[in-house]
């Protein structure tokens, strides 16, 4: 199966740039970490946030994107704003920065968080109506309503504004870090960079 998404096609650019192959196992965040950790996965790219806390655990290459988080609701939904959550539930992927965020403001507005294992069933829970809102990273989230033709909508500002790396398990395979990096900078250098995010709607 050929996957695409801004992670993938930054990925297939730099190993063409670089020289090396790779294998894709898309077996979701909580997995992908536990693969991770042991040692059955090389490296990791996911929309992963660079944070103090997961340098702790991994080492990362240097920025590819500058994420953040964004509520979504419902297409037809009546909520413009993260004041209007109180009472309801909220839907999150579990062990991401969309969950933590929304744990850290959930007593503040009111709001019950409700933690799925992946994107896709956080999607159609909002969409269904089982809960009010969710939050994402705001570039996937944003792309899937326009790929996928969702029935959702981005409502508010961004928040948790981070960015991006691509990770290994700290002390483990500084070489592929170091010809991520280097591809990485290549391709910002030669413009494919910018192609990539254009196929995408965003500006590099």
């Amino acid at each position: 199966m050929e996957y695409t998404g801004i992670d993938m096609d930054l990925l297939a650019a730099i190993a063409e740039d670089q020289g090396f192959e790779y294998t894709i196992d898309n077996c979701g965040w909580d997995a992908a970490l536990s693969s991770l950790g042991a040692g059955q996965a090389d490296g990791m790219i996911a929309g992963m946030t660079i944070t103090d806390e997961r340098k702790e655990s991994y080492d990362f290459s240097d920025p590819y994107f500058e994420g953040g988080q964004i509520m979504f609701v419902k297409g037809d939904s009546s909520i413009t704003s993260i004041e209007d959550l109180s009472g309801k539930t909220v839907a999150v992927k579990a062990g991401t920065e969309s969950e933590k965020y929304a744990q850290s403001v959930a007593d503040e507005y009111g709001f019950t968080i409700v933690s799925y294992k992946d994107s896709p069933t956080v999607y159609t829970a909002v969409t269904n109506g089982n809960d009010a809102a969710g939050f994402e990273d705001f570039s996937v989230i944003n792309y899937q309503i326009a790929a996928q033709d969702l029935d959702l909508k981005t409502v508010g500002d961004k928040v948790q504004i981070g960015n991006y790396g691509f990770a290994v398990l700290k002390g483990s395979n500084p070489e592929l870090i170091e010809m991520f990096n280097a591809g990485l900078a290549n391709i910002q250098a030669n413009g494919v960079y910018d192609e990539i995010l254009a196929n995408y709607g965003i500006e590099g």
